[in-house]
């Protein structure tokens, strides 16, 4: 075998992760209650690519057991997934359902029998809808109900699953439902925006005291996309620009999250406009209390800004982007198939601020990937679709994790977005992931990728 450039420490997590709603399918099967997305496809199924709604999707609910030996396969040793919140308490509280108990205890027990950790996340976007009803995370009683849920996922799991993940990018129903319309129930009003991301954190801070509680011997954490801040120029406005750009879009979650506490310059805005969310009292003491264990952080692109150009119209609706204007960098490097522009060492930027400003926080790149259209055209005369971009794009992020590393960074394992094609909300199957290729008109059909066999040969040799 060819010499290893990079060396990977002893342990390293590989893998990949995905979510229920977007793999699970069987939406409304065995007892599972409707979440939002399959009331807003039911609602609009125009707005979701080519009509496919979150019905189906991959099939892991019946086929999980093959899927676990491919990851196996291609190489894992962990994985991320998500429980369905409206599949183990179908109205969101109250009665469990027993058919969901036994479901997530197979594929828990799966994925110990075949010697793949599973990481498991309490919430991935898929709001119950019975709760969403009352107003979803603008409504403190979903706090509450969040943490009963979570209570109730460490007694029937925690015994096996020693890593917990409270939310998936927090940060995104926040922008999808309440500010910029790509997720139910888009809606376009700053100050709920505020109140849904404030409960958010509010209760994942309660899961993670609730977690603690139970004294049980796994480590419970959040998942945050990152996206570093870049300024135009270093021209003071610029500059600050970048800095604000930053406190609404990392900050606001990673703050809290790993210290305890809200970014003042956030806080300073709030308050100037009269935005501040309802905190009650002993809230922020629950919130300083209750940091994380461990952070996943998912990254796919950079932020790219410059101080603002024009004066916002003062009709329009209050956004963010009120203090800063985005920036298109010339020459950047670019996936044409989702918009999308590639930086790699804005992966080690990240880990370098995580080490050096948050206290090197134990983490590992927990989604990274490369969404592309139409790779059925890649499939070769033996079936195997051939996606050196995908393998040249985990590369060339993996060496500067790699870098990251050998500056001290306390990153523990990267694992890809994702381990098989999947839904993906409102695009659904528009822009293919995996490792391995789900074959739609197939049943779907399972088969690995090039990229998928190239990295069990990483995983096996611990580096490339």
């Amino acid at each position: 075998m060819s010499e290893l450039h990079y060396k990977f420490p002893k342990g390293f997590w590989w893998g990949s992760a995905a979510s229920a709603t977007q793999t699970e399918g069987a939406a409304n099967i065995d007892g599972k209650g409707e979440n939002i997305w399959d009331y807003w496809y039911e609602l609009q199924p125009e707005r979701f690519f080519d009509g496919v709604g979150p019905k189906n999707t991959s099939q892991f609910y019946y086929k999980y057991k093959e899927d676990i030996k491919l990851m196996k396969e291609i190489g894992h040793n962990s994985f991320r997934m998500s429980i369905s919140w409206s599949r183990l308490l179908p109205n969101g509280s109250g009665e469990i359902n027993e058919k969901a108990v036994q479901f997530y205890n197979n594929v828990i027990d799966e994925f110990i029998k075949n010697g793949v950790e599973p990481f498991v996340g309490l919430f991935h976007f898929d709001m119950p809808m019975e709760l969403q009803k009352i107003g979803g995370w603008e409504n403190r009683k979903v706090v509450y109900a969040y943490e009963a849920y979570a209570k109730v996922c460490f007694e029937l799991f925690g015994d096996r699953v020693q890593k917990w993940f409270t939310h998936n990018e927090p940060i995104v129903p926040v922008e999808g439902g309440y500010l910029y319309d790509f997720h139910y129930p888009n809606e376009v009003d700053f100050k709920k925006a505020v109140q849904v991301g404030y409960h958010t954190i509010l209760a994942s801070a309660k899961a993670i005291k609730a977690y603690k509680e139970q004294k049980q011997k796994g480590k419970i954490g959040i998942v945050l996309n990152l996206t570093p801040s870049y300024p135009r120029s270093q021209n003071p406005a610029d500059v600050k620009a970048s800095v604000l750009a930053d406190a609404f879009f990392n900050r606001s979650f990673l703050d809290p999250s790993v210290k305890g506490e809200f970014p003042k310059e956030l806080v300073e805005i709030l308050q100037e406009e009269g935005y501040m969310p309802t905190i009650e009292d002993g809230d922020l003491t629950i919130i300083k209390n209750n940091t994380v264990d461990i952070l996943g952080v998912n990254y796919y692109q950079p932020r790219r800004v410059k101080a603002k150009e024009h004066l916002p119209n003062p009709e329009s609706p209050f956004m963010p982007d009120r203090y800063f204007d985005n920036y298109i960098m010339p020459g950047r490097k670019m996936n044409p198939h989702r918009g999308w522009e590639i930086y790699e060492k804005g992966i080690y930027d990240i880990l370098v601020n995580l080490k050096e400003n948050y206290g090197n926080i134990e983490c590992f790149i927990s989604e990274n990937g490369m969404g592309v259209e139409g790779e059925e055209k890649f499939r070769d005369v033996n079936g195997i679709i051939q996606d050196d971009y995908r393998i040249e794009f985990i590369q060339d992020h993996l060496k500067w994790v790699h870098q990251a590393i050998q500056e001290g960074s306390n990153v523990k394992g990267y694992h890809l977005w994702t381990f098989m094609d999947n839904w993906s909300w409102t695009n659904a199957y528009k822009n293919r992931y995996g490792f391995v290729s789900v074959n739609l008109n197939q049943d779907g059909e399972r088969t690995i990728k090039k990229s998928g066999h190239w990295f069990k040969t990483v995983a096996e040799s611990n580096g490339f």
